[in-house]
């Protein structure tokens, strides 16, 4: 027996509510929507102009046009599939689309101005950045924003708490919990500049970038400064030089972006799920949760490792559309029209990870005995600060040792060194007394530099 139809995208299934708003954006029907806001907007650009012969719309008419896009709904995706299986071309199916309603409005004297020297481009890559402009600041942003601003107040709250460091797995010079969150803020608030910087382009120039039918229609007018107004009057930024398709360049750079930020809460994301199997970060048991379908005890850091995963997929397929948009042989071809209908995917699963990022910083508590306990128990960190003084009392001519770093290294490389080995061996130090009495009162909790006044440099801090 087969199973009815299911949706084979777990986005469009098990994690529907965690991306559902993207699909305003981002599905089919959001793309189709922005195409017939596109050619109504190229109509009333015409008639505005009283182009052909035509005459500027009445205020009504106007409102009338634009409803049609606002009140886009089921009947009319309906409307545009059944028109897009008879003609095998989808901004056909929009031009025909636009040309009904302009009917039921009675401006059939405007009709054939609908789509008037536009190839299926101009159309679609302006739709395009449309959507995809609405999408990253109606949707992914503000998700986006939420993640760096939790990340930014764990920095600040825990902005005093030491906690040893690991470089190369292996315990180094402490660090404070907030200043590591908060490098990650800061990281993520850089990114979001450059995504926020984003410059989305459109052309709108016929069909190869010429305006050549534009000219033999109406050679008197200034085409490129009517394209301009146009292009900047829906939000965008103008491009004047192209071929058939606007170069997608700016579509590049932004996936390239949102892929960097991917990869930079990745990164994150394992360190959390690390700081986790050391029990230096514990998870807050949730209501009628189980964490192993055998061993009760468990509390498995699910929302991190689910957002790893997905974060991969996000930032491969945005790799694979930054490298593959770029490239059109010669004046066009169709390889970006299959590769620009998985945008919504790529966005997709980063929301979903987003999503999880945000639900695991709220279900974690920081272990401070533990992170207190390793501290304790390493000691021989204390190594760096001890050959540091030691260098600056015989430059100050008050030690004449020989090698600070060797000596310390041989008391401690690969060893564990307790405080009373530690405090015997700085009263032992040819260095001065002022010296030794800071060293003595040294603890690896303390010795966490201005770590706790870095988290200061966040914005709002």
């Amino acid at each position: 027996m087969s199973l009815p139809q299911q949706p084979l995208s777990p986005l469009d299934g098990r994690y529907l509510p965690a991306v559902a708003d993207l699909g305003e954006h981002l599905s089919e029907a959001g793309l189709n929507r922005a195409r017939v806001h596109v050619e109504v907007e190229w109509l009333i650009e015409q008639t505005d102009r009283s182009f052909a012969g035509s005459r500027p719309l009445e205020d009504d008419q106007k409102a009338a046009l634009r409803w049609v896009v606002a009140d886009f709904g089921q009947s009319d995706i309906d409307e545009l599939a059944a028109l897009e299986a008879t003609t095998r071309h989808d901004v056909k199916a929009v031009e025909y689309y636009v040309r009904a309603r302009l009917a039921d409005l009675g401006l059939d004297a405007i009709a054939e101005l609908t789509h008037f020297a536009c190839t299926s481009e101009d159309i679609n890559n302006l739709s395009y950045a449309l959507v995809v402009k609405s999408a990253v600041f109606d949707v992914w942003l503000p998700r986006f924003d939420s993640v760096i601003a939790l990340f930014a107040d764990l920095a600040r709250e825990h902005a005093e708490t030491p906690m040893l460091s690991h470089t190369h797995g292996q315990p180094a010079t402490p660090t404070t919990v907030g200043k590591e969150f908060a490098v990650t803020a800061h990281r993520l608030g850089r990114v979001r500049e450059q995504i926020v910087g984003t410059e989305f382009l459109g052309k709108f120039s016929g069909a190869t970038g010429t305006f050549s039918a534009h000219v033999v229609a109406a050679g008197d007018l200034d085409w490129p400064a009517i394209s301009r107004a146009f292009v900047e009057g829906l939000g965008l930024s103008w491009n004047p030089l192209t071929t058939q398709i606007e170069s997608h360049d700016w579509q590049a750079e932004l996936y390239s972006r949102v892929a960097h930020a991917n990869r930079i809460l990745h990164n994150v994301a394992t360190d959390i799920w690390t700081y986790i199997s050391m029990g230096y970060i514990t998870q807050i048991p949730q209501a009628g949760a189980t964490g192993s379908s055998t061993m009760p005890h468990k509390i498995n850091p699910i929302r991190f490792e689910n957002a790893e995963a997905n974060l991969e997929i996000s930032s491969a397929l945005f790799s694979s559309l930054a490298e593959t948009l770029v490239t059109s042989r010669m004046q066009r071809d169709l390889t970006d029209s299959s590769s620009q209908r998985n945008i919504g995917v790529a966005f997709g699963h980063s929301l979903l990870a987003l999503d999880n990022i945000r639900r695991g910083l709220g279900e974690i508590a920081i272990n401070t005995e533990a992170l207190a306990r390793d501290l304790d128990g390493n000691w021989e960190v204390l190594g760096e600060a001890i050959q540091t003084v030691i260098r600056a009392e015989i430059t100050a001519g008050r030690s004449s040792i020989s090698d600070p770093y060797a000596m310390l290294k041989e008391l401690t490389r690969g060893r564990r060194v307790g405080q009373e080995e530690l405090v015997a061996f700085v009263d032992g130090l040819d260095i001065g007394d002022e010296a030794k009495a800071r060293l003595r009162t040294l603890t690896p909790g303390d010795y966490t530099g201005v770590a706790a006044s870095l988290v200061g440099y966040l914005p709002g801090a």
